[in-house]
């Protein structure tokens, strides 16, 4: 009966440590939601406008 209840208590121990911890397997692997090329474009586009706009306005001033 002791014996039974040692092994039924260290089971429950070993299932509260563990817990929360998930194989790394199972999990989702996040991506990046933008990849570098795109985010280089977009900047790219951004910056390029602003500074034209800059431009065109010192210019027509």
């Amino acid at each position: 009966m002791k014996q039974q209840m040692k092994l039924k208590s260290n089971l429950h121990n070993k299932n509260v440590t563990n817990r929360g911890k998930v194989p790394s397997s199972l999990k989702s692997k996040e991506e990046k939601s933008v990849g570098p090329w795109v985010l280089g474009i977009f900047l790219f586009v951004v910056v390029g406008s602003a500074i034209f706009q800059i431009l065109n306005v010192v210019t027509n001033s």
